[in-house]
């Protein structure tokens, strides 16, 4: 499958994410909604590994390796973000998540010494500037406090770091799926004692639509999703890769205009373009 193919994937399923996260958390604690997530999602990858006859035996620095993995990406990084939702619009945490792009570059440049294309960063100014347009009502409304701004930045930060994670997990000999499988295990279990030390209540939700959402953030949000984006970090970079996070929120707008009727301002169009034009920015010479 083309490069491109798993690029559009990930943008399109997380940008689905946002409307699913929303249906699940309103029935269920936030914290409790993640584990639940990440449970079903290593169930079924771990199954699909095991059907396939790939379930190889790792070494304990290989499993280390993906304990990391899962802390950075399939938990903590949830967590954080999660936090910062709570007390702030979702269009600011959307401009907040964007960053990963830029994090993505300074991280890869400090701790493998991946120097970023010299289109990079005008490419990442224009979709950072151009989600921040999208969201402009949202952020005139002021409405974040500190801790929640600290929450979505060291959440941010803490996925860039899981990617650079995904490309030494690469190194050390892992296949991806299998990768994956099991770093969602060790996510859901980092997600489970945590919910024990916060003394969560452990309800199990009976509404359909909690089930529904859950399934879709685990397959396609989760096992899916997860994948194509860390087949282009180990095929383009972490750099590239990263401006998935600029882009997903604009395929959110796309599906909030068609349940919940938003309304595309002159200001909202303008961002949206210049997400595009950022993209076309970073990929116009680089072969899919």
């Amino acid at each position: 499958m083309p490069i491109s193919v798993h690029y559009g994937l990930t943008v399109l399923i997380w940008g689905l994410t946002w409307t699913a996260i929303r249906l699940q958390v309103e029935a269920a604690p936030v914290d409790i909604s993640v584990f639940y997530r990440f449970v079903m999602a290593s169930v079924v990858a771990l199954l699909v590994v095991a059907l396939v006859r790939r379930l190889e035996k790792l070494t304990l620095k290989q499993h280390g390796w993906l304990v990391l993995q899962g802390a950075t990406l399939y938990s903590i990084n949830f967590l954080l973000i999660y936090r910062a939702a709570e007390s702030m619009t979702s269009g600011l945490l959307a401009v907040v998540f964007s960053l990963a792009a830029l994090f993505n570059a300074l991280n890869g440049w400090l701790w493998l010494q991946l120097k970023p294309t010299a289109r990079l960063y005008p490419a990442i100014s224009l979709g950072i500037t151009g989600v921040a347009l999208l969201f402009w009502h949202d952020l005139q409304l002021g409405n974040a406090t500190a801790t929640s701004i600290l929450f979505a930045i060291a959440g941010t930060f803490w996925f860039s770091m899981g990617n650079l994670v995904s490309v030494k997990v690469r190194m050390s000999q892992v296949p991806l799926f299998l990768a994956n499988a099991w770093a969602m295990v060790y996510g859901a279990v980092i997600l489970g004692i945590w919910c024990l030390l916060q003394g969560v209540e452990w309800v199990v939700p009976t509404s359909a639509t909690f089930w529904g959402a859950t399934v879709f953030l685990a397959v396609p949000g989760s096992i899916v999703a997860f994948y194509c984006y860390i087949t282009v970090i180990q095929t383009l970079g972490a750099d590239k890769a990263g401006y998935a996070t600029v882009l997903f929120p604009v395929v959110a707008l796309s599906v909030s205009t068609w349940l919940e009727g938003f309304e595309w301002t002159t200001t909202a169009v303008l961002g949206a373009s210049l997400a595009l034009l950022g993209n076309y920015v970073l990929f116009r010479s680089a072969k899919a």
